[in-house]
């Protein structure tokens, strides 16, 4: 695949990931420092690895939702898991078991904050249930 199918690849898997109005507002953020990188992401990390046919999508949402907990980078937590809950056909029960398995793995204060987090997405996305 050459750059340009990878790129066209990728802008659509990050948009159906996602979702469009977090692409189209990362685009309009673009400036002569950023764009380079957008461009890499949106090739390689969209393009290259989300493209791929071994794991399906929801396979890799479940990882890089659980490899954000490891890494305690919580950006990008807060923003894959939103996206799985609105894009995704995530329920907020699917998020509460990758969290449960990431306390075992990852430590209990690492998804402690990661509850927290993901209720306030939860919430706020109007799916907590009484």
């Amino acid at each position: 695949m050459d750059d340009q199918k990878r790129r066209d690849a990728g802008m659509n898997v990050r948009r159906k990931v996602l979702g469009n109005a977090w692409v189209d507002k990362s685009i309009a953020n673009r400036n002569a420092f950023n764009t380079d990188f957008q461009d890499l992401i949106t090739r390689y990390a969209w393009g290259e690895i989300w493209t791929r046919p071994h794991f399906d999508e929801r396979t890799r949402r479940v990882l890089v939702i659980g490899t954000m907990v490891a890494l305690g980078q919580w950006d990008e937590f807060r923003l894959h898991v939103r996206a799985a809950l609105a894009e995704g056909g995530f329920t907020p029960d699917d998020i509460k078991e990758i969290l449960l398995q990431q306390a075992i793995y990852c430590g209990v204060p690492a998804a402690n904050h990661a509850v927290k987090e993901a209720s306030a997405i939860v919430q706020e996305l109007g799916l907590l249930k009484p």
